[in-house]
């Protein structure tokens, strides 16, 4: 059984996990599909990533039953999973030159749930609980829960979301911040799908560039990023797509985009 499944459909591609009988925890082979996958999304004819889970959760973060076998090998430190399983999978979709979109149902939790913030939109269920889950076995957050956290919500906010362990739900999540929209259940699929082909359609070359530049805003000056502005936006200007924007606006068009 494949962990992941992935398909192609119009440029959109949409990433699967499918360990729904475990709520999509995460196993170290599970965790290597997803880079594997995500490695995959660089292709051309890839626009937009959608990552999306099957079953009643989105991801329950780590498969602890795994971390207390391989503890068992007193050359093991938690460290090995963190560094082999989660942060390529985060580097993966921040370097990733194409917009990833989320839809999160039931749980996440964990690395589950910073995994989906780590994406350009998140799209949640009303049903949805997020919850860091690291508090209540001792643990810090991971998968760049302690970046991204901050950055979204505050330092106070990310504070009792780790230390008192609450579940946040999709309607709090929204407004704290967190994510872009939550939803109706039954309608999450359509407008996770929505998006995705709108964002698929538009000057994704751009949204590239643009990655880039909000990977870089939270580390450096503002001398620095308007620097980085200035010469990103000279790339941006040299893509097929600008070109195209720029003609379609004044023979008043709707523009055809390449992601080119």
């Amino acid at each position: 059984m494949s962990f992941i499944i992935s398909s192609l459909d119009h440029n959109i591609l949409t990433l699967t996990l499918n360990r729904p009988e475990k709520y999509n925890s995460f196993t170290e082979p599970m965790a290597l599909e997803l880079q594997e996958a995500l490695q995959k999304a660089k292709d051309d004819a890839v626009r937009c990533v959608i990552l999306k889970a099957n079953g009643k959760a989105f991801c329950a973060g780590q498969d602890l039953p795994e971390v207390v076998e391989r503890a068992k090998d007193s050359s093991y430190e938690l460290a090995d999973t963190v560094r082999t399983t989660y942060n390529p999978i985060i580097r993966a979709i921040r370097k990733l030159e194409k917009p990833v979109v989320c839809a999160v149902q039931g749980m996440a939790a964990g690395a589950g749930a910073n995994i989906a913030f780590a994406c350009d939109i998140v799209v949640a269920a009303k049903s949805t609980q997020f919850v860091q889950a690291f508090s209540k076995i001792g643990l810090i957050p991971d998968s760049g829960g302690t970046w991204f956290l901050p950055r979204l919500v505050g330092l106070a906010r990310t504070n009792f979301m780790y230390l008192l362990d609450e579940k946040i739900s999709a309607d709090q999540a929204v407004n704290l911040g967190l994510i872009y929209k939550a939803v109706g259940n039954e309608n999450l699929e359509d407008e996770i799908n929505s998006i995705a082909q709108k964002l698929a359609n538009m000057p994704t070359k751009g949204f590239g560039i643009y990655k880039r530049a909000m990977n870089e805003t939270f580390s450096n000056n503002l001398d620095q990023q308007l620097e980085l502005e200035a010469n990103l936006q000279t790339e941006a200007g040299n893509t097929d797509d600008y070109k195209e924007g720029v003609e379609a606006f004044l023979e008043k068009r709707k523009p055809e985009y390449k992601g080119e």
